[in-house]
């Protein structure tokens, strides 16, 4: 049996519920490992886990969630970096030589997983950056052919690990608890379900689970939120005129009675004074200082400090210098493309299971899955670099990599061109078409022109 059937075997055995030797094997190596790489609290986290679900990451992720739907600018900040994030969509990169067959079946695959599709892609992005992890279940047919990665919510996924840090066993590594019951509703096997962590506690500890993007900006938004409530609330209470109305002699009654008389026909808000006693009506300025609102500014510049994108992105421009927010821009794209590259090694686990169990080694073959597009450079400094590596010699597929083309799409795009534009296409099975012309060999000098298979 070759090794790679070994392989599947171990795959197909998680999937059916069996065990293998090799397996076994993997668990034991991964469980021979000694030391404690969690922190003292992860390690009594973990303890924890094992009597009840806990609840630290599931109570960020849900603040995130509604965050999202109540805040406009959480919203934007998701959305934006989502769209940012999968612009072009993925493709596979040969660094190697291309084998035709290995491409095949990631076009298959991207088929099935709907990778193709741009809303699945931006759903995978939103839930790395909202949750902090990516959970993608993978669904498996008696074919062994990849069908489905589906993403899961993160915050009931659990690493089955040791206080160490390690995994108990490959057969069992993750498994979901109900947030009510407290009960394991599924487990998964190590090949059945990716884990994509953003900006864990400690990456070497498999119990450290990631951390929403916005997290560390969630209590400053909140107090934002609280302070614009509070300066509405102080405009509608002390910023109209009022009066002070006083009616000499009138008896508690009358008073009523000229009060409500008065208030009908001011609308919802009572803003006046009565009395009794000698006076007139006086007017009462509102507070001078309503127009002062540096607390706002200061909390607003405080989250937008922690956020990944500067406020001018998001149509805060007062007072933003222009290279400034090209200086903050950059900033932004570099942070764009390290989450990229994590989720696309996302994709790229997914893709050499199926290799594997296609009976392919991966690592046979150089190859990279990304996205077509990066954040770092705009296109027409894309298009300059090309030029130039073009004029440097370098090779036609790095050079069409480099402008943000899918080389394999431009060469297979230019021989449809090639065909569709000959006026004697080569045909499977007959002779090519030959076409001859002999200058001044027709009617009064013009040339003659013969078509013969």
């Amino acid at each position: 049996m070759s090794p790679w059937q070994s392989i599947k075997n171990l795959f197909t055995s998680g999937y059916s519920g069996k065990s293998v030797t090799s397996s076994d094997a993997m668990s034991q190596s991964i469980g021979s490992e000694r030391g404690a790489r969690p922190t003292p609290e992860n390690q009594l986290r973990y303890l924890y886990d094992q009597l009840t679900v806990t609840t630290e990451l599931r109570s960020t992720i849900l603040a995130i969630r509604s965050l999202d739907k109540l805040d406009g600018r959480v919203k934007k900040i998701h959305g934006r970096m989502a769209r940012d994030l999968t612009k072009g969509g993925l493709k596979i990169y040969w660094r190697g030589k291309e084998n035709k067959q290995i491409t095949k079946l990631f076009e298959q695959l991207s088929t099935y997983c709907l990778w193709k599709s741009r809303g699945k892609l931006e759903s995978d992005a939103k839930g790395l950056i909202k949750e902090g992890n990516l959970a993608v279940q993978i669904a498996v047919d008696t074919q062994l052919n990849i069908n489905k990665a589906v993403r899961m919510p993160s915050e009931t996924i659990y690493p089955n690990v040791t206080p160490s840090g390690i995994f108990k066993s490959v057969h069992e590594a993750y498994y979901q608890k109900d947030m009510m019951s407290h009960e394991v509703q599924a487990t998964f096997p190590l090949w059945k379900l990716v884990l994509t962590r953003l900006d864990p506690e400690n990456f070497d500890d498999l119990g450290s689970m990631g951390r929403p993007l916005l997290d560390a900006c969630r209590e400053t938004l909140l107090k934002l939120r609280m302070t614009e409530t509070d300066l509405v609330v102080r405009r509608r209470q002390r910023a109209p005129l009022r009066f002070s109305h006083v009616l000499e002699g009138a008896t508690k009654d009358e008073l009523a009675v000229y009060r409500a008389e008065n208030e009908a026909e001011q609308g919802d808000i009572t803003t006046d004074f009565y009395s009794n006693k000698k006076g007139g009506v006086t007017a009462v300025q509102g507070d001078g200082n309503i127009g002062e609102i540096n607390d706002v500014v200061h909390l607003l510049d405080t989250f937008y400090s922690g956020a990944p994108a500067p406020k001018g992105l998001f149509g805060y421009t007062e007072g933003l210098a222009r290279d400034v927010l090209e200086d903050l821009k950059k900033d932004y794209f570099e942070e764009l493309d390290a989450i990229q590259d994590m989720l696309a090694n996302t994709y790229y686990e997914i893709f050499c299971l199926q290799l594997l169990l296609k009976g392919y080694n991966p690592e046979a073959y150089d190859f990279q899955v990304v996205f077509n597009e990066r954040q770092t450079m705009t296109l027409n400094q894309r298009a300059d670099l090309a030029l130039k590596y073009q004029a440097m010699g370098i090779p036609n597929s790095l050079v069409w990599h480099t402008a943000g083309l899918d080389p394999i799409q431009v060469e297979n795009k230019r021989d449809e061109e090639k065909d569709s534009t000959d006026p004697y296409p080569k045909v499977p099975g007959k002779k090519p078409t030959k076409v001859s012309i002999t200058p001044g060999n027709a009617p009064k000098g013009e040339s003659a022109t013969s078509i013969s298979e």
